[in-house]
């Protein structure tokens, strides 16, 4: 009969270690081996979070600048659109929170959305329409690229930026009509 291990014996701690690193290999993004995975996607996820608070400061502008009778329709659709863009934003910042980053402040900001800056003329809502349909193409584009990146390795991420990015596509849908509507009738 095998004599009975003392608590501090090297049986115990060889146990705790190989219970040790079969929980950290189920932690998934989270494990430490995951690390520059994990780096490389909470550096996208920085990327997108900026994205939508860019999006937030240029739809609220455009929300309120145009004029004309044409316009309330697109300024009506940027407004709601504030809401559920500021909404990605915060799942964006939570998101980098949980993956163990920082969710980044103001001075580190660096507009580069200068085809939603307001139109010179105020009646130009057409500018509008146009800047809003690149920012939202530029938001799948690099979206997608988080689904990709996230497939098979961050589940949690993958599924979250799914939602966000059905919802920049019904975004962009809805202003390709705005234009074509605008094009059909000779004003774009």
């Amino acid at each position: 009969m095998a004599p009975a291990l003392a608590p501090g014996s090297a049986w115990v701690a060889l146990r705790l270690m190989a219970t040790k690193d079969l929980t950290r290999s189920t932690e998934g993004i989270l494990a430490d081996d995951q690390r520059t995975t994990r780096e490389e996607i909470l550096e996208m996820l920085r990327k997108a979070y900026w994205m939508e608070i860019e999006t937030v400061m240029s739809y609220l502008a455009n929300s309120v600048n145009p004029d004309g009778v044409r316009a309330q329709e697109i300024k009506e659709s940027l407004e709601q659109d504030i809401t559920e863009e500021l909404g990605h934003a915060r799942l964006f910042a939570q998101r980098i929170k949980e993956l163990y980053g920082v969710v980044p402040g103001s001075e580190d900001f660096s507009a580069e959305q200068s085809y939603l800056q307001p139109p010179g003329e105020q009646v130009d809502v057409v500018h509008v329409i146009r800047g809003v349909i690149e920012a939202e193409t530029g938001a799948i584009e690099h979206y997608t690229k988080i689904v990709e990146a996230t497939d098979q390795v961050d589940p949690v991420t993958n599924d979250m930026v799914i939602d966000i990015l059905h919802d920049e596509q019904g975004h962009r849908r809805l202003f390709e009509g705005f234009l074509r509507e605008y094009e059909a009738q000779g004003l774009a």
